[in-house]
């Protein structure tokens, strides 16, 4: 069985780095790594991940407006992604909704490695590669 494909949208080298070499370690991801918020959409267009775990607060574009990139893009649109934040989850769903994003999975970090694997798991079922 293929590996799960996991793109990691997020400033912080060094928690990326960590969320990679856990996943990897389970021998059932292939994790990518995108710390340039500008570069995102391009990195999901070339990685075509079954997941995409996108930080909210970055210093050059938010999480918020990759996310509505993605659901306007009609080749990315079936692409679930998750956001990973450090900031209040209640206001930063609010946030979400405002912007038109729906419902959209939050994960508050830091977060443990076994709890990552679990919404992993939920979410990436929902990809293209499962189907």
């Amino acid at each position: 069985m293929p590996k799960r494909k996991i793109l990691i949208v997020d400033d912080e080298e060094r928690l990326c780095r960590m969320i990679k070499l856990n996943l990897e370690e389970t021998g059932q991801y292939e994790v990518q790594v995108e710390t340039k918020g500008k570069q995102a959409l391009a990195t999901i267009r070339a990685v075509q991940p079954d997941l995409v775990l996108l930080d909210v607060v970055m210093p050059e574009v938010s999480g918020f407006d990759i996310a509505r990139e993605i659901q306007s893009d009609q080749l990315l649109q079936k692409i679930p992604f998750a956001f990973l934040t450090a900031a209040g989850m209640a206001d930063a769903a609010k946030q979400a909704q405002s912007k038109g994003l729906g419902s959209v999975p939050f994960l508050a970090k830091p977060i443990s490695v076994e709890e990552l694997l679990k919404h992993i798991e939920k979410y990436a079922s929902k990809s293209p590669m499962s189907r």
